[in-house]
């Protein structure tokens, strides 16, 4: 007999509702949802003991104390732990708090009608192990360290890949961290690495461009910022071929054009920035300063206003020195730029190769090269410095000439 829902009654219905719910809950939805939590915020003990990675069985002991006042021993509210010891299947205990040593007592206030201070002390009263029982417990450790060893060797394996002769690997983690100062919002960020024509190489897989997400701007005090955190990688190999002293390696240089996209799908480029990547290993961040062609005609701001689209870069690597020029000067005359904003890059980068772990003439050939790679890529801003300091040293003289003679040169004092 079929019963409409209005005559059923309300419980009825209820307990058919959370048994749907429940239902729907295990089978899940279609498009891609997940059908179960990805992250439990309220995690039973339970739940964390069979979730643990790390399961290692641990009988555990507790001190306590009670501290109740005269006549009312042995209430749970005033008990207090003193010292929780515990000891695992490998025979390591673990005291906490630690022994009190030079430290002073450990303090415990009560609370109720009566405050009381309690203070105690945790000592270490066992006898000294004898010479025989530290030399057993000495091999024990000696004997857990090496199938620790093992069994670490086991996981990594014995095909790790090693570098030629002679060679460097570069690996290089990196993120496009943020763009901040362009004038229009929704920016993303084109990106690629260009090595030199001599001596590096890469994987046939690898991939030494990307192409960022979309992101709008936020404001940060004067500025309009677009966060990305856009990771990537790559892989990139040097070959030192040449045996010469006087031969300066190249380093490879990061690219990146920034370009901002409006509601007509219209891009605009926003600037144009490159960079030499690091030569030093461990963690750099960078920030790329970035600038855009310009017209000198209101036409054209008003068709990049308008219509979408402005003078663009026919070869993007003409930011830097392009890998294709042989000349001894790079001429930029005639070209009329705009400052615009600046990119930050976050990059972790590791080198690899047999001269960190050989002690002959390879490890110094080596060494001289890596040397000659860091002053390589730092050789603009040492000529920053220089000239820097040769145009604070010609404001002086400058100014030193505005003087008058009298301040300039001790007058002559006359003797009457």
């Amino acid at each position: 007999m079929t019963t409409a829902a209005s005559e059923m009654p309300s419980f009825l219905v209820e307990r058919m509702a959370n048994v749907r719910r429940r239902r729907q809950d295990r089978r899940g939805t279609e498009g891609g949802i997940l059908k179960s939590r990805i992250v439990t915020w309220e995690p039973s003990e339970e739940f964390i003991r069979n979730n643990h990675v790390i399961n290692t069985p641990l009988q555990t002991m507790y001190i306590m104390a009670d501290l109740g006042p005269y006549g009312k021993l042995g209430y749970k509210k005033h008990e207090h732990v003193l010292c929780t010891l515990k000891v695992d299947s490998n025979g390591v205990i673990t005291v906490k708090p630690d022994f009190t040593g030079s430290k002073g007592p450990y303090r415990i206030e009560t609370e109720g009608e009566k405050q009381e201070l309690w203070k105690y002390t945790i000592d270490n009263v066992s006898s000294l192990a004898q010479p025989e029982e530290e030399e057993r417990e000495q091999r024990v450790f000696k004997d857990l360290y090496g199938r620790h060893k093992e069994y670490l060797n086991s996981l990594v394996g014995t095909d790790f890949e090693m570098t030629a002769p002679g060679a460097l690997r570069l690996f290089v983690n990196g993120e496009v961290v943020s763009a901040q100062g362009y004038e229009y919002d929704n920016l993303y960020v084109h990106f690629f690495v260009e090595l030199p024509t001599s001596n590096w190489s890469s994987p046939a897989f690898q991939q030494l461009s990307g192409i960022t997400q979309t992101c709008a701007t936020k404001s940060r005090g004067m500025d309009n910022v677009a966060y990305f955190s856009y990771p990537f990688t790559f892989e990139a190999s040097f070959l030192h071929e040449d045996e010469s002293v006087d031969a300066l390696p190249e380093w490879p240089v990061l690219y990146c054009e920034v370009l901002s996209l409006d509601f007509w799908q219209r891009y605009r480029v926003e600037g144009y920035g490159a960079v030499v990547l690091p030569a030093t290993p461990g963690s750099h961040t960078l920030t790329v300063s970035t600038w855009r062609p310009l017209e000198l005609s209101p036409v054209a701001e008003l068709r990049r206003f308008f219509i979408g689209g402005s003078l663009e870069l026919e070869d993007l690597s003409y930011v830097w020195i392009p890998g294709t020029f042989k000349g001894e000067r790079l001429s930029r005359f005639g070209l009329r730029t705009e400052t615009t904003g600046s990119v930050t890059f976050r990059l972790h980068c590791l080198q690899q190769s047999r001269a960190f772990m050989e002690s002959s003439s390879l490890r110094k050939r080596m060494r001289s090269v890596l040397d000659r790679l860091e002053g390589f890529s730092q050789q603009s801003s040492i000529q920053n410095v220089l000239e820097a300091f040769r145009r604070a040293r010609r404001r002086m003289q400058e100014a030193r000439e505005s003087l008058p003679q009298d301040l300039v040169s001790p007058s002559e004092t006359s003797v009457s």
